[in-house]
């Protein structure tokens, strides 16, 4: 009876396991989606999923008198700020950062925000804008541009921005010491609301005409993809297996006489 009741407890266990392990694979499922369906979006980063063991549980104790504990996996999210390819477009009005460093930008209630993402545009009133219509900040605020001035507008290394020879801005990127404590939201763009974020000077240049790819391609994203659906379908057959070695166990404390 003492060996049966053993055998129960440790498959409750493998079974919290795979549970948690199940668990963890599906929300990894989830991120790998999130970059697949982003993989084309400029200036996207990459979310990545790490797992680590966790102490969780008494197990039982050993003969020298020591506690064994049982262990279950543990996720946290990070973000890759590693550079995407750059892509050429000719249009005077996008810039991608060729190094470290961000966009400035104003989302649309008014919260202060930081993007990868330069392909910019110019709106109605003549502002230099992102796609979704967010202003864009310069060194002194928005970039106010003339809409009926006719000028090739032109954006240096440095993010002076120029239509015709008349200077009306400059776009000044921004950095941070541990870019893993920014909060990202819209995809693209990032919150920099972390007391702990300290600022630091943008190495990253300008180029004019160009964006910057999101950092992660669909086919390794697919792959990646593969590999989280093996993982989890690995994990429901250890739960189903668990869950009829348990039901036989209980099977056979309710009926002693056919053990």
């Amino acid at each position: 009876m003492a060996q049966a009741l053993l055998r129960r407890l440790r498959m409750n266990v493998s079974l919290y396991q795979a549970a948690a392990a199940l668990n963890a694979t599906s929300r990894w499922q989830d991120v790998v989606a999130d970059n697949l369906a982003s993989s084309s979006v400029p200036g996207f980063r990459k979310q990545s999923l790490s797992t680590a063991a966790v102490e969780t549980g008494l197990l039982s104790v050993d003969s020298s008198g020591r506690p064994q504990y049982f262990s279950v996996p543990q996720t946290s999210l990070s973000v890759s700020f590693k550079s995407g390819q750059m892509d050429y477009t000719g249009n005077d009005k996008n810039a991608a950062i060729d190094g470290e460093g961000f966009f400035q930008v104003q989302l649309a209630d008014g919260t202060p925000a930081v993007s990868r993402d330069g392909e910019f545009q110019v709106n109605s009133t003549g502002q230099l804008v992102t796609k979704e219509g967010y202003t864009v900040i310069g060194d002194n605020g928005p970039i106010q541009l003339d809409p009926h001035n006719r000028n090739v507008l032109t954006i240096s290394a440095s993010g002076e921005v120029r239509q015709g020879g008349e200077v009306k801005g400059k776009l000044t990127l921004t950095d941070f010491e541990n870019p893993q404590l920014l909060t990202q939201t819209n995809g693209v763009y990032f919150l920099a609301t972390n007391p702990a974020l300290q600022p630091k000077p943008a190495t990253g240049s300008l180029r004019q005409g160009f964006v910057e790819g999101a950092n992660t391609t669909a086919l390794s994203e697919m792959a990646n993809m593969m590999t989280a659906q093996r993982t989890f379908e690995a994990n429901q057959n250890v739960i189903q297996i668990q869950d009829e070695r348990l039901g036989k166990v209980i099977n056979d404390l309710g009926n002693p006489s056919s053990s």
